[in-house]
């Protein structure tokens, strides 16, 4: 259940949201959606792969493992990268629609919302807590990323540059297991474009994402240990 409310400092003046990470709180997700401007950040951390749409449209993912409400960088409290996905970060708080434009919203039944533990949302006297100016960069951040990645798929699905993979896994104890379900972008048909291709998606400012994308397949050996090491935990 989600209970959505614009943010106030009169109803919310005692509200503190917990910035523990587990899955209590919501973080034992297998993957967050991220943007082409959080791709550099992304990329040195988690592999970036694209999810399609029944309608037939592409997101791209900031991966976290291989099954549903598995997070293998979730750890005795903490997040274990040095990066924090934005979209995993704002939670508790989304952005709504006013008639003067765009406000903070909070989801009241979230987790993670408190009136005793956490970062305060207000001050004493009403006022901005570092914490919720952070999060209102944060909000903007993930608005303006998400409105401009239409544009960006659009781009290299002109080119055809977006193919669905199969990833076959073998874990340190034998097991086995096919990761489907993604696309991700067709090396091959990227070295074969042109250079007026090229030109034009470095001229959108899209071909550092494209390569960005690329890279942090190299992750997945990073995922696929982290997997072996809890499956290990677990036995």
């Amino acid at each position: 259940m989600t209970q959505h409310a614009p943010l106030t400092n009169t109803e919310h003046r005692d509200l503190r949201v917990i910035t523990t990470r587990a899955a209590a709180y919501g973080d034992d997700v297998m993957f967050s959606l991220t943007f082409p401007s959080e791709f550099r950040n992304i990329q040195a951390h988690f592999p970036i792969v694209f999810a399609k749409s029944r309608e037939g449209t592409f997101a791209p993912l900031a991966l976290f493992g291989f099954r549903e409400k598995q997070n293998l960088f979730l750890g005795d409290g903490r997040w274990d990268a040095h990066y924090l996905p934005l979209v995993i970060e704002r939670q508790p708080f989304l952005i709504g629609a006013s008639p003067t434009g765009k406000v903070i919203h909070i989801d009241l039944d979230h987790p993670r919302v408190s009136r005793t533990e956490g970062e305060r949302v207000f001050d004493e006297n009403g006022g901005n807590t570092e914490f919720l100016q952070r999060t209102g960069s944060i909000l903007s951040a993930i608005d303006e990323g998400v409105a401009a990645t239409p544009a960006f798929i659009a781009a290299i699905q002109e080119h055809n540059l977006l193919e669905s993979f199969a990833l076959d896994i073998e874990f340190r104890d034998g097991n086995q297991h096919r990761f489907v379900g993604f696309h991700t972008i067709q090396e091959d048909r990227l070295k074969q474009l042109g250079a007026e291709a090229l030109g034009k998606l470095h001229n959108q400012g899209y071909l550092q994402a494209v390569y960005m994308v690329i890279a942090s397949l190299s992750n997945f050996r990073e995922l696929i240990e982290r997997a072996s090491r809890l499956d290990a935990a677990q036995r």
